[in-house]
């Protein structure tokens, strides 16, 4: 390659950001609010009375995550 066909920065094109219509932005948003609404239920009150399921298997494959976001659970 020559030297004189490499690009150097003042010959690159301008990358510009691009706008998110918020009408797009909103279902992923409520999407992704769900799912952390389900991941913090079951991390966290997932055991005892407020439990949906009766066994403790949600709860031991939970158990050390519970932990390390700081919930007690004994």
């Amino acid at each position: 390659m020559h030297a004189s066909a490499t690009l150097s920065p003042a010959h690159l094109p301008a990358i510009e950001p691009v706008s998110i219509p918020v009408r797009e932005l909103l279902p992923w948003a409520v999407f992704g609010s769900i799912l952390l609404l389900l991941a913090i239920y079951f991390v966290g009150v997932e055991e005892g009375a407020a439990a949906i399921f009766n066994t403790m298997y949600v709860h031991e494959f939970v158990h050390d995550g519970r932990h390390l976001l700081g919930f007690p659970c004994h």
